[in-house]
């Protein structure tokens, strides 16, 4: 709907720690020779993920990190949110804002920052788990000033936010069958998966069982593991162009 109406929908999520450790999962290895794992490891630190995601395009972006405070969250995604706004349309305002294009954007959402008492054209959604930092007065008082409405998902419906599956895509391509000995080894491999899957996105739509059956024959969805959305192409097309590289 917001982009329908001209109201670009982001998300946004942390995932990880990943140790230096290996991962199980697929490799390609001459038949009966399976590839051996050793079972000890040392911990050389963890990696993780920042994840801002566009469904309506596909388009991911991502940094890897060492640590996600706030400081580290807030600075990747107010330099981020900047990029994207800034190649969006311009607005040009000759009446005051009022409450009431962002409020409707709100109804039956548990979590309600006050919104401020001046406020700029909504031009963007973005939609937030629960972290505690997200709630952080500073963070929300930017996001309002730069015309950016943040929504947060329910408690224990983490599903709801469409960067958890892009996340599990992503990472299932970098990590599985893999030990990689550093931090650093395991952002350089989540950094590029991210930049591959970048050049062909695929976008993601919401989808159901009634959603379903009005589809025509000829779109099949692709449903997404742990998640509400699907997808129009095949992940398995991607991960197959990705091993061929």
């Amino acid at each position: 709907m917001g982009e329908r109406l001209g109201i670009q929908v982001w998300c946004e999520d942390e995932a990880g720690p990943y140790q230096t450790l290996p991962y199980a999962g697929s490799s390609w290895q001459p038949s009966g020779h399976p590839r051996c794992q050793p079972h000890e490891y040392t911990r050389n630190g963890t990696a993780k993920l920042l994840t801002l995601f566009h469904p309506a395009t596909g388009e991911v972006r991502v940094k890897g990190v060492t640590s996600s405070t706030n400081i580290v969250i807030h600075t990747w995604l107010k330099a981020e949110l900047s990029d994207i706004l800034a190649a969006l349309p311009s607005t040009v305002v000759t009446t005051p804002v009022d409450h009431t294009s962002w409020e409707r954007w709100r109804t039956d959402v548990h979590a309600k920052p006050t919104l401020s008492s001046v406020l700029p054209p909504l031009r963007l959604i973005l939609v937030l788990d629960n972290l505690v930092g997200h709630h952080h007065p500073d963070w929300i008082r930017w996001c309002f000033a730069h015309g950016i409405l943040p929504i947060f998902t329910p408690l224990g419906g983490s599903w709801l936010n469409m960067a958890e599956s892009i996340q599990r895509l992503l990472t299932r391509r970098a990590l599985d069958g893999q030990h990689y000995h550093s931090p650093q080894a395991i952002i350089d491999a989540l950094e590029a998966v991210a930049a591959h899957w970048n050049r062909a996105p695929t976008p993601f739509i919401w989808s159901g069982k009634r959603r379903a059956r009005r589809r025509s024959s000829d779109l099949t969805p692709h449903r997404l593991p742990a998640s509400g959305a699907v997808t129009t192409r095949s992940v398995r097309a991607f991960y197959t162009s990705l091993r061929s590289t």
